[in-house]
């Protein structure tokens, strides 16, 4: 595995392992509890050293999941998790940055994920209600107190990460961004250029589309977040196979899955991109991982990159309460 360095020389591998689905939102789990220790684990022995988790995933439980399977491994990976949301009875209720809060959640995250210092603490949404300047500083001060060494954001607009990084130099910003979602392009990966920032995308595969194996025939419980998607509706999905068929014929040629295509290209964007495709199976850890290697053309990469335009997306990425909380 290459590796790859975010902002501030926090050096991470080119491909990390989202671990929200390890506890939520993609239907009942495939494995146990020891099922997905096991993943976590196998992942550092294919080289993965980059893992993501979130206080709300669970809520909670993905974080005592992460830290237990790697505390063995503790001082050979970097851990992000994130803050930002007003949890109560179990669910998130609102958003909730202030910097009273923003402390309550990194101690608590340090107790979950067995640590004596996060190693990158994301603001999860931008929270209108309190100034970003104001979470830069918190999170700045647990910096210097050791308790926390890189500053984060997610889904945050240009003027939003430019006035953040003034305050505190923020390491990495995490969005949305893969073959089928381009909104990054136009203002965030200049302005991350710009100030040195890394870019970690979450869902590079699509939530599963661009790896080929979600079609017409797929359904989706209610317990499954595509189930809420727009994109994910069953005319968007038949529409939007024009894309997923044209990443198939490549990866047919080059030999490799149409995700490690997907993810070669996100690859081959920046040097300072690295996604985190999510999963539960050794298998896709052992295959993602490997997109690493796979070397794509300047002819590939073009025609990738205009793939979107070429055959159109169907359908938001979110729902409309989900959009409104982006891009602030």
């Amino acid at each position: 595995m290459h590796t790859r360095s975010l902002g501030q020389g926090l050096e991470v591998s080119a491909i990390g392992l989202g671990c929200m689905g390890m506890s939520q939102s993609y239907g009942p789990n495939p494995g146990s509890r020891d099922d997905m220790i096991a993943v976590l684990r196998s992942a550092v022995e294919e080289g993965v050293t980059f893992f993501d988790t979130a206080e709300v995933y669970g809520p909670y439980v993905n974080e005592e999941l992460v830290g237990e399977a790697l505390e063995p491994f503790r001082d050979e990976v970097v851990v992000a998790t994130k803050f930002g949301w007003d949890i109560q009875g179990g669910k998130s209720v609102g958003l909730d940055s202030r910097p009273e809060q923003i402390r309550r959640v990194a101690e608590a995250s340090l107790r979950r994920l067995r640590t004596e210092a996060l190693d990158l603490f994301y603001q999860h949404r931008v929270d209108p209600e309190i100034p970003i300047e104001e979470v830069a500083g918190t999170v700045g001060e647990l910096i210097a107190e050791g308790k926390v060494r890189h500053f984060g954001l997610s889904e945050a607009s240009a003027d939003t990460i430019r006035r953040a990084h003034a305050v505190q130099p923020v390491t990495a910003l995490q969005s949305e961004y893969s073959l089928w979602t381009r909104d990054p392009e136009a203002e965030i990966l200049p302005t991350l250029a710009e100030l040195g920032i890394g870019f970690v995308p979450f869902s590079p595969l699509g939530k599963g589309f661009l790896t080929g194996t979600v079609n017409t025939d797929t359904t989706f419980g209610d317990d499954d977040v595509r189930s809420g998607i727009p994109r994910f509706s069953e005319d968007n999905r038949a529409a939007n196979q024009a894309l997923v068929d044209h990443v198939r014929r490549l990866a047919q040629a080059k030999e490799v899955t149409p995700g490690q295509i997907a993810l070669a290209w996100l690859l081959a964007q920046q040097p300072w991109i690295v996604p985190i495709p999510g999963t539960r199976r050794t298998s896709r850890i052992r295959e993602n991982a490997g997109a690493s290697g796979v070397a794509l053309s300047a002819d590939d990469v073009a025609d990738l990159d205009s793939l979107a335009r070429k055959v159109g997306v169907h359908g938001d990425r979110y729902n409309q309460f989900h959009l409104g909380l982006v891009g602030r």
